[in-house]
């Protein structure tokens, strides 16, 4: 077996352990806070919640069977990758919930602190979601209208999590008749939505650096090297000493500035180094630019022009 196909395998393996752990953490969160307290979520979770609250069907029975109708609708515009992952976090959310629900049933955390378990809850619900949507997963339900929206427009994840999820809040009052539980609802809802966008914002987030250095070729090489990014190298002169020196120009995600920061330690202390974050950074290894409409005005323009 080849190096790349280990380590394709390594990271798959990465992926789906990553993705296990986001989904315990999201229904630890909805069965110790959210189900015990009766505090109404969006999402299939959400649906689920309320038909077990009016009818009895386990949680874990409908969110499974009403995700599989989804991500059946959602196979042509996400993909097969994105679908097999949601199936299979979908999968350990329900066998969490089953394992969850009868072992903290009687034993309801909080159980006079309802603000504080919709806060808790709205928490662990978000940083759950976020990392599995981070690892091409989701936990179902909104998630999938997100990514399905997300696909070729350039939305916040959690708007679209939160305009989805705030019709299905409302309905909760038609079982649960009490708009106080509502309102906790729409307080873990929100605070939910924030986190959502924190975790993939902070780890998808891009940040710039200029690096001035004598062992500028050094430092490249180490970036290209150790941290995997590149560098592109622009001549600049000191006004001062009016000495020639090299200057890095280097892009890359968030969570990869460590990695730069030691190896400039690590080769030239004395370096001049400035960071700064970006909105934005399209191209080979981060974001593709989402302009699919204005793509298809032009293709449609040229077609039109053959025609003539």
């Amino acid at each position: 077996m080849s190096t790349i196909n280990q380590k394709k395998i390594f990271q798959e393996m990465k992926s789906l352990v990553m993705i296990a752990i986001a989904i315990g953490i999201a229904s630890f969160g909805c069965c110790a806070f959210i189900l015990s307290h009766k505090i109404p979520i969006g999402g299939i979770a959400g649906i689920s919640s309320v038909l077990f609250w009016g009818t009895n069907i386990p949680v874990q029975v409908s969110y499974f069977a009403l995700n599989l109708l989804l991500l059946t609708l959602a196979f042509k515009v996400l993909g097969w990758r994105f679908c097999a992952r949601t199936i299979y976090s979908v999968s350990f959310f329900s066998i969490y919930v089953s394992v969850f629900q009868p072992l903290l049933e009687g034993n309801t955390l909080f159980a006079n602190e309802p603000f504080l378990a919709c806060v808790i809850g709205g928490l662990l619900l978000g940083l759950g979601t976020g990392i599995a949507l981070q690892y091409n997963a989701s936990t179902g339900g909104s998630d999938v209208v997100a990514a399905m929206i997300n696909k070729h427009h350039d939305v916040s994840l959690g708007k679209v999590i939160l305009a989805c999820d705030l019709i299905i809040i409302t309905s909760g009052y038609v079982v649960l008749k009490n708009w106080e539980n509502i309102i906790y609802g729409y307080i873990a809802l929100f605070i939910m939505s924030g986190v959502v966008d924190y975790v993939i914002n902070g780890m998808r987030g891009s940040v710039q650096f200029f690096v001035v250095s004598d062992k500028w070729k050094e430092i490249g090489n180490a970036i290209n090297n150790d941290v995997h990014r590149g560098c592109t190298l622009i001549d600049a002169r000191g006004f001062y000493t009016g000495k020639e020196l090299g200057m890095l120009f280097i892009l890359a995600r968030r969570s990869e500035a460590h990695g730069i920061f030691r190896v400039i330690d690590e080769i030239d202390p004395e370096a001049f180094v400035s960071q700064s974050a970006v909105n934005g950074v399209y191209g080979i290894g981060f974001d593709k630019m989402k302009v699919g409409k204005r793509k298809k005005m032009i293709e449609n323009a040229a077609k039109v022009d053959e025609n003539q």
